[in-house]
């Protein structure tokens, strides 16, 4: 199955593109041999065979989740721009009940 310079031409149409002729010739090309490709795939026998996602199994490999010791309030509250009791200090950005 080919496809013509008119199709192409309404492809570039629906996604908004303003090919030149020549660039027009070029993705008529390189849509055929797409095309092509999928022809040679279709006359796979593919009979029996389970569609899948990844051409190999794939396994995730994660560490196990183990609890460490935390860091020391000091060295948590080391960079902070402002810090209070222990805490660190941000500017309010919702207002109380009484400021508006």
């Amino acid at each position: 199955m080919a496809i013509s310079e008119e199709q192409v031409r309404h492809v570039a149409l629906l996604a908004r593109l303003a090919l030149t002729d020549e660039q027009v010739a070029e993705y008529g090309e390189q849509l055929n041999s797409i095309l092509e490709h999928i022809d040679t795939i279709r006359q796979l026998d593919l009979e029996g065979v389970e569609p899948t996602a990844h051409a190999v199994d794939m396994v995730n490999e994660t560490r196990a989740d183990e609890p460490l010791p935390c860091l020391p309030l000091d060295a948590v509250l080391l960079n902070a721009p402002e810090a209070e009791d222990g805490a660190f200090v941000v500017p309010r950005i919702v207002a109380g009940g009484d400021e508006a």
